[in-house]
């Protein structure tokens, strides 16, 4: 599953959304918990070189991780015309708290614009890394009925794949702006 990955949720899109709501309608008798990260903690924790090196850089994001779920070229085709690649910062700013965010992510993130592929590898590798320290999560563990809303412009999740028996939520995603940078 793509949501066993470390994400934000549609930054394939010009305009990402901004906030999810999932309530748990079924839940397993063990794990399948969601796990948080504070992507503003992310970035501000970087050294200040990093953070010098990574302002006012874009990277490509693209939705490809679900081309291996469809079965047909012509869906294939539907959903690469649909989503083309699209260019946002590597950093942005919360467009309410004025913040700074790490905003790349290890499903739909591709490259960074201008950089040599071994040099932008890297560097995503170390800010994916950057996302996943245990300082920065907070750990959701599902009961039926429960709720959680977040702000996909701020953090990054993670869909602990642990567990075997039925897991069924509901999904609410409110659309969001154009990110925009330093």
């Amino acid at each position: 599953s793509t949501d066993s990955n470390w994400h934000a949720d549609t930054t394939f899109r010009t305009e990402p959304s901004a906030a999810s709501i999932l309530i748990q309608r079924v839940s397993p008798s063990l794990g399948g918990d969601t796990v948080f990260a504070n992507a503003v903690a992310a970035y501000e924790t970087l050294d200040e070189e990093t953070k010098a090196r990574i302002d006012g850089l874009t990277a490509i994001h693209d939705p490809s991780v679900f081309i291996q779920f469809l079965d047909t070229e012509e869906k294939k085709d539907a959903l690469r015309t649909s989503f083309p690649p699209v260019e946002h910062p590597v950093v942005r700013i919360h467009p309410e708290t004025g913040e700074k965010v790490l905003y790349v992510n290890s499903v739909f993130t591709r490259y960074i614009v201008g950089l040599p592929e071994d040099e932008s590898k890297a560097l995503l590798t170390r800010l994916f890394d950057q996302v996943k320290r245990p300082e920065f999560q907070v750990r959701w563990s599902w009961q039926p009925g429960s709720i959680a809303f977040w702000d996909n412009r701020a953090t990054q999740h993670y869909a602990v794949p642990d567990y075997r028996e039925a897991r069924h939520m509901g999904r609410v995603t409110f659309v969001g702006g154009a990110p925009a940078g330093p």
